[in-house]
């Protein structure tokens, strides 16, 4: 039998039955369709510029741009509709820096929930054995959670922005001949952006996930064991008391009962002697 093999037999991945284990894998597997789709992007558009003088037209101008989005250094050649010469351009605007935080933030995240992966599968009684594991757990699972929230946002914004710069209608805006009524510009087909819109919802599902995992990293941690024992020490306390109380007032109780009843049946003798007072009298006459 292989290692695997004995490893699965043995119980040793009933972990990922766990929700801690289980949503750090599916953070694993979010982070990597998240940077994926944004990392490995490249689209492109079509512009054709029909001059007045066929000659001088251009009916396919194929501008290429990708990952990580400095679209201000990418450059095409427009004709002018004057002659031979042709017009050097470049869009406009750079979208590197939230572009590749976001892929960052992918990276490290899918890189940190393989090795948390790994440590609850095949090291879970040593991740248990104190409280420094659970702790720098919890800390960075809260830090990665801040950073998707913020890379994500920042992302999304940066591709609202890519696809204005790279809109056909406002890249033909840049064309001097496109500026002359005289000359017909037209856009051949837009970019596809699907993959870069599931980035974004692949970026905010990783925040989700990885802010619904703080509760369960949480409760591994020494603060929520210290938090139980504090709740429940009072809660024993009052019991404690509680029944030191009943068994008083039970015994007062019964020991006010037993006096009463002697009480009572003292009285009760001297009530039955008072008759005999006065039939003693009268055998006496």
């Amino acid at each position: 039998m292989d290692p695997v093999s004995k490893l699965a037999s043995a119980g040793t991945f009933r972990a990922l039955k766990e929700p801690l284990a289980f949503l750090r894998a599916l953070e694993l597997l979010f982070a990597i369709f998240a940077f994926a789709t944004c990392g490995g992007y490249s689209g492109g558009l079509r512009l054709s510029v029909d001059c007045v003088n066929k000659t001088d037209s251009n009916l396919s101008i194929d501008i290429a741009f990708a990952y990580p989005f400095r679209l201000h250094q990418v450059t095409f050649e427009v004709p002018t509709c004057e002659g031979k010469e042709r017009e050097k351009l470049a869009l406009i605007g750079d979208f590197s820096s939230s572009a590749e935080f976001f892929v960052t933030v992918a990276v490290f995240a899918f890189l940190y929930s393989l090795a948390a992966t790994v440590v609850y599968i095949f090291f879970q009684n040593k991740y248990r054995e104190n409280n420094r594991g659970p702790l720098i757990d919890f800390i960075v699972t809260v830090v990665f959670s801040f950073l998707w929230l913020v890379g994500s946002s920042a992302w999304a914004k940066g591709l609202s922005d890519v696809k204005v710069a790279t809109d056909p209608k406002e890249v033909l805006l840049l064309i001097t001949a496109c500026k002359q009524s005289s000359n017909k510009c037209m856009a051949v087909h837009s970019p596809v952006m699907s993959s870069l819109n599931t980035s974004v919802v692949f970026g905010f599902l990783n925040f989700i996930l990885w802010a619904g995992n703080i509760w369960f990293v949480f409760k591994e941690t020494g603060w929520h064991s210290s938090g139980q024992r504090y709740l429940s020490d009072p809660m024993e306390k009052h019991s404690s008391s509680y029944n030191q109380g009943g068994y008083n007032q039970e015994s007062y109780g019964s020991g006010g009962g037993y006096s009463q009843q002697a009480s009572l049946g003292a009285s009760s003798d001297e009530f039955g002697q008072q008759p005999g007072g006065p039939a003693s009298f009268t055998n006496q006459i």
